[in-house]
C-alpha cells in the first residue's frame, strides 16, 4: 500500500510545509518508504479549528450514531489487512504475534467503548424532582449528567503502535464521549499513522461523521507544543516519558484558560516477594520474574523494574536461578535506537551507583542500532533509601532487587516510593497476614494492586485502572485503559427547572433510553 506522507486535516489531505520525518527500522537502521510532512503551524490550527466545528453536530449526534462510527473504526483497521500489521513490524521492531495480538486489542477497545455508549448509562444521570410544598424552602427541579467537554488533542506513544496511538484507547474514548479528536502521530512510527487514520477517516465518511471530527498531524516537539496551547483544544491524552509529560502539563497549565492534561508518564512497578512465598515457590516466583521483565523487551509501562524481599537462603536461590535466566534470554531489538541508547545509559548510571552490583547481564546484541539486553541488578535497602536516583525508571528488560535485612526495612522502602502504576505483592496467606502493614502503605502508592500475579498485560475492561498517584500519571483519578477512561472527555451539568422539551434524554421523565439512574437517591431505571 502506497503512503502519501501527508497530514489529514479533517478529511482533507494537506502537506505545505518543508521539514519532513522518515520512518527507520530499528533492526537494521535503514530508512523506510516513504516521507512524511510535519505539519505547519497553520495547519495545527486548521485542524484545530475544524475539530471545533464539528463539535457542535458531532456531540449532537445519538449515541447509536457514535457507536456505529466506533464499529466502523474496528471494522476498517482490521480491513487494512497484513499491510498494516507489516508496516508496524518495520517500523516498531514487534513481532508479528505481538502487533496481531494488539490490532485486535485495538479493534476490542473500540468495540466496547460502542457498546458501553449505546447502553448509555455512563453518563450518571441523577434526577432530584421538584418538591414546591417543601419547607421551609421549596426544591427546585435538579437533573445533572455527563457531557462531552470538547475537542481532545492525543498524542501517539511509541511502545504501542496500535493500542495507545492514533485509534487506541484515547482516541476510542474521547470519540465515545462525543469529543473530535486531532492526533499528533509519533514520529518513530509514521506509516503505521497514515494507515489507520486513513481507517478512522474512511469510517466517518461510511457513517456520516462531521468534517473535522479526526484529524492527524505528523511532528516533532513543536507541533506538540503548539497542538496543546491552540484555544479550541479542551483536553490532552499523553503516553511517554515523564520529561514530555510534564513539559506538556506546563504548556497546558500556562494556556489563558488552562486545560487538563492525562499523561501517563512510567513507573517501576515494585513487586514485593514475602519470606515464605519466596521459599515455597522460588523456582515458579525466578520464572515468571523473568518472562515479566524482558516481555516485550521491557517496553510495557507495567514491567517489574524494582524487586522487594527479605534476605534468606531462598532469596540466594531466588536471585541464582533469576540471575541464569536473565543471562539466557537473547539481547531484543527496542522500539528505536533513541529508547536503546537512553536504556543502556540509564542501565549503566544505575550500575555504577554506590551499593549497586551487577548480577547478570545478557548478552549485548553485536552490530544491533537498537538493540536491548536483559539484567538483574541488586543493592541493600539502606543504600536504596539513601539514594532517591535509585527508584528511577530503567526503560527496558532490567530489574533492581533490594535486600532487606527486616520487616522493618521492606516496609520503610514501600513507604519511600513515588506513585506507580502497578505493585504486585507474592505472599503466602501467612505471608499476608504477617505484612497488612504493607498492603496498606502500597495501597496509597499505586492504581492497581496484584497478588500472586505479575503487571505486564493490561486486561481492557470496564473495572481496570490504567494511572496512578504522580509521577505515574498526572492525574490518579482516571484512567487510560478501560471505559471509565471516558469519564476524562466529560464534565457534569446540572439542569435546573428546565423546560420538558429542552431536557437531554437521558434526564427526561420517561428515560427514553432506558439507562440507569439516580432518582431521588435510588438507582433505577423506571420513569419519574
Amino acid at each position: 500500500m502506497t503512503l502519501h506522507g501527508k497530514n489529514f486535516v479533517g478529511s482533507q489531505l494537506s502537506a505545505h510545509g518543508s521539514e519532513i520525518i522518515t520512518a527507520v527500522n530499528p533492526a537494521n537502521g535503514q530508512k523506510l518508504d516513504g516521507t512524511f510532512t510535519v505539519a505547519t503551524p497553520i495547519e495545527i490550527s486548521k485542524a484545530t479549528a475544524l475539530a471545533s466545528a464539528a463539535f457542535a453536530p458531532y456531540r449532537k449526534l445519538s449515541a447509536e450514531q457514535r457507536a456505529s462510527f466506533l464499529d466502523a473504526i474496528a471494522e476498517e483497521i482490521i480491513a487494512l489487512g497484513d499491510a498494516l500489521l507489516e508496516r508496524a513490524g518495520l517500523e516498531t521492531g514487534l513481532p508479528l504475534a505481538r502487533l496481531t495480538g494488539e490490532r485486535g486489542r485495538t479493534a476490542g477497545q473500540l468495540r466496547m467503548f460502542a457498546a458501553y455508549i449505546r447502553e448509555g448509562s455512563w453518563v450518571q444521570a441523577r434526577i432530584d424532582p421538584a418538591l414546591p410544598d417543601r419547607k421551609p424552602l421549596p426544591r427546585p427541579d435538579l437533573r445533572r449528567m455527563l457531557i462531552p467537554i470538547g475537542p481532545v488533542a492525543v498524542f501517539g506513544a511509541s511502545n504501542f503502535p496500535f493500542a495507545f496511538s492514533v485509534a487506541g484507547g484515547d482516541t476510542a474514548s474521547a470519540l465515545a464521549a462525543g469529543c473530535p479528536v486531532v492526533v499528533k502521530a509519533h514520529p518513530a512510527h509514521p506509516g503505521v499513522s497514515e494507515l489507520t487514520a486513513l481507517a478512522v477517516l474512511r469510517a466517518a465518511a461510511a457513517t456520516g461523521m462531521p468534517d473535522g471530527v479526526f484529524s492527524l498531524l505528523h511532528g516533532v516537539n513543536e507541533t506538540g507544543e503548539q497542538l496543546v496551547s491552540e484555544p479550541e483544544i479542551e483536553a490532552v491524552a499523553f503516553t511517554g516519558s515523564f520529561g514530555a509529560g510534564r513539559a506538556l502539563s506546563k504548556i497546558a497549565a500556562a494556556r489563558p484558560r488552562p486545560i487538563p492534561v492525562y499523561a501517563e508518564m512510567g513507573s517501576i512497578n515494585p513487586m514485593f516477594l514475602l519470606p515464605e512465598a519466596v521459599a515455597q515457590r522460588t523456582e515458579a516466583l525466578a520464572a515468571g520474574l523473568a518472562g515479566s521483565i524482558t516481555l516485550g523487551v521491557g517496553q510495557f509501562c507495567t514491567n517489574p523494574g524494582l524487586l522487594v524481599a527479605m534476605k534468606s537462603e531462598a532469596l540466594d536461590t531466588l536471585k541464582h536461578s533469576l540471575g541464569a535466566a536473565i543471562a539466557a534470554i537473547a539481547p531484543g531489538t527496542m522500539l528505536h535506537s533513541g529508547i536503546s541508547t537512553n536504556y543502556q545509559r540509564s542501565l549503566d548510571t544505575l550500575a555504577r551507583s554506590s551499593g549497586v552490583s551487577v548480577v547478570a547481564q545478557a548478552t549485548t546484541a553485536e552490530n544491533s542500532p537498537a538493540g536491548g539486553s536483559a539484567a538483574l541488578l541488586v543493592t541493600t535497602a539502606e543504600a536504596f533509601l539513601a539514594n532517591i536516583n535509585l527508584a528511577r525508571e530503567v526503560f527496558g528488560p532490567s530489574s533492581l532487587l533490594i535486600e532487606c535485612s527486616s520487616k522493618g526495612e521492606l516496609e520503610a522502602v514501600a513507604a519511600g516510593l513515588e506513585g506507580q502504576l502497578t505493585s504486585s505483592i507474592h505472599g503466602t496467606d501467612g505471608d499476608l497476614e504477617d505484612f497488612t502493614e504493607l498492603v496498606s502503605v502500597v495501597e496509597t502508592k499505586v492504581g492497581r494492586l496484584i497478588f500472586n500475579g505479575y503487571p505486564t498485560g493490561v486486561e481492557v475492561s470496564h473495572t481496570m485502572q490504567h494511572g496512578g498517584p504522580f509521577p505515574a500519571s498526572s492525574d490518579s483519578r482516571t484512567t487510560s485503559v478501560g471505559t471509565a477512561a471516558i469519564e476524562r472527555f466529560a464534565r457534569p451539568i446540572c439542569y435546573q427547572d428546565t423546560p420538558v422539551a429542552l431536557l437531554p434524554a437521558a434526564l427526561q421523565n420517561s428515560n427514553p433510553s432506558g439507562i440507569w439512574r439516580l432518582v431521588d437517591g435510588d438507582l433505577t431505571k423506571a420513569s419519574v
